[in-house]
């Protein structure tokens, strides 16, 4: 393709031609002089969110004209291919206006409800998790909170709702499941305001302000919702929050596996385990919010409890000022560190070249360091899910099941490694389900099971034979689009989504023309069957 000579205020070429993934797991080629970055016009910009609006249609013209794919790109978090695409990429990292709104632009059914404008935070697709906690949790005023997180934060907005990024907020829901409103650019002539029909959010002045075409409508919402860039360019999100809280926090070593944990992990009736639990599910002044399992599987045996679980625990407490920052420990680690930061951290310290034999060994030795009970520690959100590092050529694959079949599939996955030894663990998290038409926590009560390790050929064997014996056992289940999924075809996206599934190419067939759809279409949505 011909270098473009001149471009718009706001748009600069990024002379790109490959590029890898934050955490190592696979190179990308695009074409020549298609990528572009994207940042705020110059100051002499009346209307700079408007302008970024134009920027962003003379983008999808661009690529129609010269029949090349495009993809936003945020902070490339993803473990999988599902964000880019076989044009070029759009950087949209330095979009990060924000905007605190006033009541006029809040739909009057909204503010009826008893909620105010302070409820809603609008703000552009490259703002960062971590810039939005803390805006959030230091600038507003009152201080405010995102109502759940993933359990790293230096994914973009944008990037995190787009593949369904989840902690193990039970009651709450993923991030995505937060937003009441977003604004698509779908065209070169075209850009929308959407929400749902039953949640009307936004007045007429604000729409009227973006200068967008309103769409009002449940499924369409919720279709692209979880639609990895495939939508159009998402250029602003409107998420709802609540006022600031605490979390404490709680790690809990060598829980005996028998049936008074199943009746929790398959329940989550914690009844049969209250004594192994720091405080009662519920309490005056605080209640559980965050419920995980995390699973040594080189060191795990039935009725054994020198071979038993780990717990991580997350209470719910009103924001109070007089309380300890979290810190790091002496061993290296964050408190909070997820699964992953751990399998990480073996990578960091060992360097490239690690065998794979060595990980089972050295995981025995980190898992106490990092999950044996302690004090107490007690955190904003925003300071609890605070991991914003890529360490080390890491594996990570996620699978959604109902609640009521996570002691089988974890049974089923420890059997597994027996016979193909996984380098690496397990970690179990609990998600309310979403409404989102392809958010792969769509089960009611979603237990998502999480295996981290080393990316290596035998690791993403063992993950195949986890996804075979699901199969076999016709035992429904889903997978994280931003983890590795390359299991994933037709067939099998129609059994994990059914009905939702039409419904979701259905919308998508509707809002964007055929020309359009083309822009946003890449090889992973062909491999799946969502281009059609």
């Amino acid at each position: 393709m011909a270098t473009v000579t001149t471009l718009p205020d706001g748009i600069s070429t990024l002379p790109i031609t490959t590029w890898e993934n934050g955490h190592e797991n696979f190179v990308h080629t695009f074409k020549e002089n298609a990528s572009f970055k994207l940042s705020i016009p110059s100051s002499a910009s009346h209307n700079p969110y408007q302008d970024t609006t134009k920027n962003f249609q003379w983008l999808i013209q661009y690529a129609i004209d010269n029949n090349v794919q495009l993809r936003a790109m945020g902070n490339g978090w993803s473990f999988s291919e599902v964000a880019v695409c076989e044009g070029g990429l759009v950087d949209t990292k330095a979009l990060r206006l924000s905007y605190n709104l006033k009541n006029s632009f809040i739909a009057p059914e909204y503010l009826a409800s008893g909620k105010t404008a302070g409820n809603l935070f609008f703000t552009q697709c490259g703002m960062s998790i971590l810039d939005l906690d803390e805006k959030l949790e230091q600038d507003s005023n009152p201080k405010r909170s995102l109502k759940a997180s993933g359990a790293s934060n230096g994914q973009t907005i944008a990037g995190c709702c787009s593949t369904g990024t989840h902690g193990s907020a039970f009651n709450v829901g993923a991030v995505h499941d937060s937003i009441v409103g977003m604004h698509l650019v779908v065209g070169p002539d075209r850009h929308v305001w959407l929400e749902k029909k039953s949640n009307p959010v936004a007045s007429d002045d604000f729409i009227q302000w973006l200068g967008a075409e309103p769409i009002k409508d449940d499924d369409m919402f919720n279709a692209a919702l979880v639609s990895f860039g495939s939508f159009g360019f998402i250029h602003g999100i409107l998420i709802e929050t609540e006022p600031i809280f605490l979390l404490e926090q709680y790690r809990t070593g060598n829980i005996i596996y028998n049936d008074d944990l199943k009746l929790a992990m398959n329940h989550l009736d914690f009844s049969a385990i209250l004594n192994q639990l720091p405080a009662p599910p519920v309490s005056p002044g605080k209640e559980m919010y965050h419920f995980e399992i995390l699973v040594n599987l080189q060191r795990f045996e039935p009725n054994n409890p020198q071979k038993g679980v780990y717990l991580k625990t997350m209470y719910k407490e009103p924001y109070r000022e007089d309380y300890t920052k979290i810190a790091a420990d002496d061993k290296g680690f964050t408190y909070g560190d997820d699964l992953l930061g751990v399998i990480e951290t073996i990578l960091d310290t060992l360097g490239p070249g690690i065998s794979s034999m060595l990980i089972p060994g050295l995981v025995n030795k980190l898992f106490p360091l990092a999950f044996t009970a302690n004090v107490s520690m007690t955190g904003t959100v925003g300071e609890t899910f605070s991991n914003t590092k890529f360490r080390g050529k890491a594996a990570s694959a996620a699978i959604g099941v109902h609640i009521n079949d996570a002691s089988s599939v974890l049974e089923e996955i420890v059997a597994i490694n027996k016979d193909f030894p996984f380098a690496g663990a397990l970690a179990l998290r609990y998600v309310k389900g979403t409404e989102a038409l392809l958010g792969f926590t769509h089960f009611d009560k979603t237990c998502v099971m999480e295996l981290d390790g080393v990316d290596s050929q035998l690791s993403r064997t063992f993950i195949e034979k986890v996804w075979a014996k699901l199969q076999e056992l016709n035992i429904p289940f889903t997978m994280h689009w931003g983890k590795f999924n390359f299991g994933l075809n037709p067939g099998l996206i129609q059994t994990m989504y059914g009905d939702r599934l039409a419904k979701w190419k259905t919308c998508r067939n509707s809002l964007l023309s055929d020309d359009v759809k083309k822009v946003f279409t890449n090889n992973f949505m062909v491999q799946c069957g969502l281009d059609k």
